[in-house]
């Protein structure tokens, strides 16, 4: 498939099921759950399958260590450039704190970044993406959430209560890439057999936006101007700035360093918004944030990337 049909087809599955989740809202009794269904349906039965399939069948070293790491890496990036750019936005605690998590959080998972490294690099691009999201629960459960926690309002649940959710049947991707680095270690080959992995990449793709169009309102999309500029700046600009610095100074495989550039553009992910509604932060803040900040990246970061997949993939 050429680089232009590529990205017709990722903006497809992003645009027409927003669109027509969006369309749909109002016609769908209680909506707001029937989303909620959909994305948890697609956690635990399609993108476990996904996972597992793409890292079983992945032939990698050692290097690859260097994937979750860089992970952790570029929130932290995020993260700082979010404190430094806090200076000119005199933000109250819980909505500064809001602000900490949009800037550190990216949508490296499967709807946008390991997508995307799919589109690039094939299937091996698509279970290194995997590996690089490995960080990512851990992360959440570590860092962000004990940090939601302190400054909110009613200090959030309970500790046990916060770590079980670690436990969720929605977190099966993980378990999946758990599993499939078990059979990787233990010497067990993937099996020469039909596996629908393009139409269940599809279908996950489309779940996943039909169910955020659900829960769309286009209100309040410019109040937050100034937040919105800055949050582009860190997520588009010295976030991947900083990255590509920092992998000039190694030597490594080269779809591995692709995957660590691709997935250094990413925007908020959809855990900002989760941790701000958990803890009872700036939840109107947080979820502006992601939504502009998604739509930024499909309509401007995302065509430069194909323009520029050349330098990406290192050719």
């Amino acid at each position: 498939m050429s680089t232009t049909a590529r990205f017709i087809l990722f903006q497809c599955m992003i645009i027409l099921p927003f669109l027509a989740g969006a369309v749909l809202k109002h016609r769908v009794p209680e909506a707001g759950s029937s989303s909620r269904k959909l994305i948890r349906l697609n956690l635990i039965f399609v993108e476990p399958c996904i996972a597992l399939w793409s890292i079983w069948g992945l032939d990698f070293g050692w290097d690859v260590v260097l994937l979750p790491v860089s992970g952790i890496l570029i929130v932290l990036a995020g993260l700082a450039a979010g404190r430094l750019m806090m200076a000119a936005m005199p933000l109250d605690g819980r909505s500064s704190a809001s602000f900490l998590i949009s800037s550190s959080l990216a949508n490296h998972g499967f709807t946008m970044g390991a997508f995307l490294c799919y589109l690039f690099l094939g299937e091996r691009g698509l279970g290194l993406a995997f590996l690089f999201l490995s960080y990512f629960m851990l992360f959440v459960f570590t860092v962000i959430f004990p940090y939601a926690r302190s400054v909110s309002p009613d200090r959030g649940e309970p500790r046990g209560a916060m770590w079980s959710h670690l436990f969720d049947l929605q977190n099966m991707p993980l378990f999946a890439v758990l599993l499939g680095l078990a059979f990787k270690a233990f010497g067990l080959t993937r099996p020469s057999i039909f596996f629908p992995i393009d139409a269940l990449l599809l279908l996950s793709i489309a779940l996943y936006y039909f169910s955020m169009g659900m829960n769309f309102s286009i209100s309040n999309i410019s109040e937050f101007l100034r937040e919105n500029i800055s949050l582009s700046l860190i997520k588009f600009l010295v976030v991947p700035l900083l990255t590509a610095a920092a992998l000039a100074l190694l030597d490594i495989d080269r779809q591995i360093e692709a995957v660590i550039r691709l997935e250094s553009f990413m925007p908020a992910a959809i855990y900002s918004v989760v941790a701000s509604v958990l803890f009872d932060l700036d939840t109107k803040l947080t979820t502006n944030l992601f939504v502009v900040n998604t739509l930024v990246f499909i309509f401007l970061v995302l065509p430069l990337l194909f323009m520029f997949k050349g330098y990406i993939l290192g050719l």
